[in-house]
């Protein structure tokens, strides 16, 4: 006797997302991924929140999004499936993939750092006032090598200090201090991981954006080649103005160079030069005088 295959039971509650996240994948632009490890609930309320009306935010089962993304039928888009790992949100939104990014970079906030957390950069106490009390913070401040001041009954840091270094865990002591001191080092929020563009059928990868260090980098770009077009004479709006001041300095120095060896020529004209005892004129005009002198005398 033949055992009867059973077909596997899917809850309607999953049919219903496969089918949501289908219709999202057909609808809108972008498909970001982000991390929310670590994460509190609270703050992931709150970004949701901001983001409603720009980006639609799903965190589905990895089973159910690589399911959504097989029937799509795009090769590329299928690439996603291995960008999504544990903790991470999707974000459907009809904005540009980069334009989601900032506004996930901007939603982001400061945290205080908890014991054994790994630093991603350098941790540095900054110097001067703080509202403690000399007391037991003395001891603690000293014993990670901060220096310190009485100055009116509170703490004064003298001097910059790093006390927890790029990639360093995260001690007991150097957690206690920074959260006297109010220095918050991290940041929480959605990670913007990779995004996938419909209407380019691209896949950014490492699609985190530093806005701070970028408008850092783009200043100091336009600065190089501002002063570059100005060298070669670029004409552009931008350039214009200092290409005319450059010109008008440049015109003042030939005029000054002009008037300079005007003067020395005019002189050397003018100038009296012995010969043999007698006097040579340099200058036509006493020449003239000289010879008209000796004419009258000769008569």
């Amino acid at each position: 006797m033949k055992k009867e295959m059973k077909k596997a039971h899917v809850s309607e509650a999953k049919i219903k997302t496969v089918k949501e996240l289908d219709n999202l994948i057909k609808s809108k632009r972008t498909i970001l991924i982000a991390s929310v490890k670590n994460l509190p609930s609270a703050k992931f309320q709150e970004i949701s929140k901001k983001l409603r009306g720009k980006a639609v935010i799903k965190v589905p089962k990895k089973n159910l999004m690589f399911k959504s993304l097989d029937s799509s039928g795009n090769e590329t888009l299928k690439e996603l499936k291995g960008q999504i790992k544990d903790s991470v949100a999707i974000l459907f939104s009809d904005m540009d993939a980069f334009e989601l990014s900032m506004e996930l970079v901007k939603s982001k906030s400061a945290t205080k750092a908890k014991v054994g957390q790994e630093a991603v950069e350098d941790i540095e106490v900054q110097p001067g006032p703080t509202d403690l009390i000399p007391g037991p913070a003395i001891s603690e401040l000293g014993a990670l090598g901060i220096q310190i001041q009485i100055d009116k009954g509170k703490i004064n840091i003298k001097d910059a200090k790093v006390i927890v270094k790029k990639g360093e865990k995260i001690s007991a002591g150097a957690a206690d201090v920074m959260s006297k001191l109010d220095i918050k080092p991290f940041s929480v929020g959605f990670i913007p991981l990779c995004a996938f563009d419909s209407k380019e059928n691209k896949i950014y990868l490492g699609i985190k954006i530093d806005r701070d260090e970028t408008l850092k980098e783009l200043k100091a770009a336009y600065s190089k080649t501002l002063a570059f077009a100005v060298e070669i004479g670029y004409t552009v709006p931008e350039t214009i103005k200092f290409i005319l001041g450059k010109a008008g300095m440049n015109e003042r120095a030939i005029s000054k160079l002009i008037k300079n060896d005007d003067v020395k020529a005019s002189k050397s004209e003018n100038e009296k030069i012995p010969v043999d005892g007698e006097t040579i004129y340099s200058s036509q005009g006493d020449k003239n005088v000289q010879e008209n002198k000796t004419m009258e005398e000769e008569k």
